[in-house]
């Protein structure tokens, strides 16, 4: 689990650029935001400091809530208590409600901004480099954002995002037919290929999605 953030990088986080979310401050400072996930450093000249989507969700957070306590554990990046994107089947959901949507919404909008100050050309029309080291979440924001439903507790009732083995791919299932190529649509439409494959064991339908290149 991280450590709370000191104030030092929340003074950091606070005075970022509100628009672009670039940062001030050492290489030192810089870094240390970069390894918790809240900050990247550009790929190119002069390779200045952005905040991540969760790094804006610190930033937005209520002043007085401390991190560890804005959101439940198992919703939480590496323990920090920045925002998550649902998978489904997290053991303790956060509450759902127009909170929850704000944050989906912020962190959806952040997420086209990173893609923008990132791909080579400047495109929000597929996915980042921080998406594609981070494929789970990635596609669970696409589908969260768009409004499906994610699967409770119990693993049903809604869509479920899982790793594979392939390394730049996920799996995706839903409840029924109409619900997995709903999936399919968003991922797509997200900057996502996307196709119906059938699990050999199960016979159970899935939708195997990976970052569009082009």
């Amino acid at each position: 689990m991280n450590r709370p953030l000191t104030a030092a990088q929340r003074r950091l986080i606070e005075t970022a650029d509100p628009g672009t979310g670039r940062l001030k401050g050492t290489e030192t400072q810089l870094g240390a935001l970069v390894k918790r996930g809240l900050a990247f450093r550009h790929p190119r000249p002069p390779h200045d400091h952005f905040l991540t989507p969760a790094g804006h969700r610190v930033r937005e957070a209520a002043p007085d809530a401390p991190p560890e306590q804005s959101a439940p554990q198992a919703n939480t990046s590496a323990g920090t208590g920045v925002f998550a994107a649902r998978a489904g089947g997290e053991a303790v959901p956060p509450a759902e409600g127009p909170a929850r949507a704000r944050e989906v919404r912020s962190a959806w909008q952040g997420m086209l901004e990173l893609r923008r100050m990132t791909n080579p050309d400047g495109s929000t029309d597929r996915p980042c480099g921080w998406e594609r080291t981070h494929l789970v979440q990635a596609a669970a924001l696409a589908l969260e954002a768009a409004g499906h439903r994610p699967a409770g507790a119990d693993g049903e009732g809604g869509y479920r995002v899982r790793e594979t083995p392939q390394p730049d791919a996920v799996a995706v299932h839903a409840p029924d037919a109409t619900a997995l190529r709903a999936c399919a649509g968003t991922l797509e439409a997200a900057g996502w290929q996307a196709g119906e494959y059938t699990e050999p064991r199960t016979r159970a339908r899935y939708v195997l999605a990976s970052p569009r290149r082009v």
